[in-house]
């Protein structure tokens, strides 16, 4: 009798989160096609009209005004929900999510450097948490049911679902995942993935021709490029979050500071007379898997993306990261005597591994994109990245779980 009851609970238990799973899955799903689909005309539009880089101090004041009047509960953005996750106790405003969409396909028409996975983890846990309040769930369900927004939108933005399964369970805090939000972060990461497929979403595909075999030099050449990924990703963390800082000290007015960076930002394109390095950057992350580019692109992304995060654009890091980590795996391929391919990809997501201290996630998302052939070499790198990066990522909200070495030996953040 008992067995019966315990296996009537498992069921159940695994009923109610498939089913909410199911609906967080069907609501993220739509939010990301949605949104890509808006982001795709935004950024045709922008390469149309190359004249709308000098609207993006407009753009940018729009974007502080906008938050400053409407949306001063949800500024914390992809933090805030990673803060009710640990510490629940407002439900997230419903408005997180059309006002960060809209924000951030301002800051892509007109020009900013910033990505998109933010927007849509902020939409995926804002409407996943309104389920919160009409099924009236309790604390620890509400935990889990963000996670599993988390992992819904990162899933159906990338293509992505068990890099996002993990990504929802893994950001949380560091060296630590709750194994209890496994389920409900994996039928929602798979299910949101296929949701946004079949509202007719396409995904960029990447391509890695030549894997090496596994050799004492490729093997020790990811680990060289692993330290050099992992101190990248911590000084842009650091550097972004620097810059927000300064803003936020000399500039009261909030408006005025995204104004200012659309400033800097449009007078930069003009000075260099190129636009590769401002909105998403897939054609050169393509180009970085193909062939040569110059050494110095991954410094461009950088300084661009900083400028516009840290001066209140909207949008996401993850794919500047996947910028910047290509074109330095791509300079570093000849130096490491690696196919240029290969680097690329690793870098691709070993900077986004150290940046956001999610080796797990980063692993998984190189086999998904890139064929499973380079599990091992992305992992090692991952892993590296990780270890290299400090304790202080581009997510301020996240947790320190576990240190990342012995005691006393721990990177200072």
């Amino acid at each position: 009798m008992h067995r019966l009851s315990a296996l009537t609970d498992l069921l159940q238990h695994l009923l109610k989160w498939l089913l909410l799973a199911f609906v967080v899955a069907v609501l993220a799903g739509t939010a990301s096609a949605g949104f890509l689909f808006a982001l795709e005309w935004a950024t045709a539009t922008r390469l149309a009209h190359a004249w709308l880089i000098w609207l993006l101090p407009v753009a940018g004041f729009a974007v502080g005004w906008l938050y400053l009047r409407y949306g001063s509960s949800v500024e914390g953005g992809a933090n805030l929900l990673i803060d009710e996750i640990h510490d629940p106790k407002k439900i997230i405003p419903l408005r997180m999510a059309p006002l960060v969409l809209g924000a951030t396909v301002i800051s892509h028409l007109f020009g900013a450097s910033v990505g998109r996975e933010g927007t849509a983890v902020q939409m995926g846990g804002a409407l996943a948490d309104q389920l919160t309040r009409m099924f009236r769930l309790n604390n620890e369900d509400r935990r889990i049911i963000l996670m599993a927004g988390i992992s819904a939108g990162f899933a159906s933005v990338f293509g992505t679902p068990l890099a996002g399964a993990i990504f929802g369970l893994e950001v949380l805090a560091i060296g630590r995942l709750r194994y209890e939000a496994m389920l409900p972060c994996l039928a929602a990461a798979v299910i949101a993935d296929q949701v946004g497929l079949l509202w007719g979403v396409q995904h960029t595909h990447y391509a890695v021709p030549l894997i090496p075999a596994l050799s004492a030099w490729t093997l020790s050449a990811m680990v060289i490029a692993g330290v050099l990924f992992g101190v990248t990703g911590k000084l842009f963390a650091q550097a972004t979050h620097g810059l927000s800082g300064l803003m936020k000290r000399k500039i009261a007015y909030a408006p005025l500071r995204p104004l200012i960076g659309g400033l800097a930002v449009a007078v930069a394109v003009w000075l260099l007379g190129t636009d590769k390095y401002i909105g998403l950057g897939i054609p050169t992350i393509v180009d970085a898997l193909k062939e040569p580019l110059p050494a110095w692109d991954f410094l461009g992304k950088m300084a661009f993306t900083i400028v516009s995060l840290g001066t209140g654009f909207k949008g996401g890091e993850v794919t500047p990261l996947f910028f910047i980590g290509a074109t330095l795996g791509n300079a570093l391929g000849p130096l490491l005597h690696q196919p240029v391919a290969l680097l690329a990809a690793i870098g691709f997501v070993a900077v986004f591994a150290g940046a956001a201290n999610t080796p797990i996630a980063s692993t998984l998302m190189a086999m998904e994109l890139f064929g499973a052939e380079i599990g091992v070499y992305a992992a090692i790198a991952c892993v590296v990245a990780y270890l290299f990066s400090g304790h202080a990522g581009i997510y301020r909200a996240q947790r320190g779980g576990h240190a990342k070495r012995s005691a006393h030996q721990d990177l200072e953040p």
